[in-house]
C-alpha cells in the first residue's frame, strides 16, 4: 500500500500547496522522483482553485491532506502568503484537518524535496519537518 513500507510500518503524508495547480503538481513530481526507488511517502499537490485559477483552496488543501493521511501526521509546506494564511485557517478550525497536520516553515521547492526524502525514509512528521525547514540553510554559491 503506498504510504506505508513492507513491515506496515505508517508514513508521514506530504502536502504541496501553491497558488498554480501546475507549480504545485510539479513540485511533488520534483520530489518524488528524487526520492529515489523503493517506498515513497505519500505526496499530494494542492494547487490552485477549484477553477483551475491561480490562489488557494481549502476545500482542496483538505482534500488533499485526507488523501496522504495515514496516520503519522502531514506535513504541509505553502508557497507564498496568502496560502499560509489558508492553512493557518483551517489548523485553527480543527475539524478540516487530519489529527496530526503541521504547517511546515521551508523553502517550497526544496523543502519539499527534504520532506519526501525523509518522510519515505520513515522519519516520523517532527524529523520530516526538521529537514524540510534545514533546506533554508542550502548554500547555491
Amino acid at each position: 500500500m503506498p504510504g506505508t513500507t513492507g513491515g506496515g510500518e505508517k508514513l508521514v503524508g506530504i502536502v504541496l500547496v501553491s497558488h498554480s495547480a501546475a507549480v504545485a503538481a510539479s513540485v511533488a513530481e520534483l520530489a518524488t522522483g528524487l526520492a529515489g526507488g523503493g517506498t515513497t511517502a505519500p505526496v499530494a499537490p494542492a494547487g490552485g482553485t477549484e477553477d483551475g485559477g491561480f490562489g488557494t483552496s481549502s476545500e482542496l488543501i483538505s482534500a488533499a491532506a485526507a488523501a496522504v493521511d495515514r496516520g503519522a501526521g502531514v506535513a504541509v509546506l505553502t508557497d507564498l502568503g496568502s496560502a499560509v494564511l489558508t492553512v493557518k485557517a483551517l489548523l485553527a478550525e480543527g475539524d478540516e484537518l487530519p489529527a496530526g497536520t503541521r504547517l511546515v516553515d521551508a523553502p517550497f521547492v526544496e523543502g519539499a524535496v527534504a520532506a519526501v526524502v525523509t518522510a519515505s525514509a520513515g522519519a516520523d512528521l517532527a524529523a520530516v519537518e526538521a529537514a524540510a525547514a534545514d533546506a533554508y540553510s542550502y548554500r547555491k554559491v
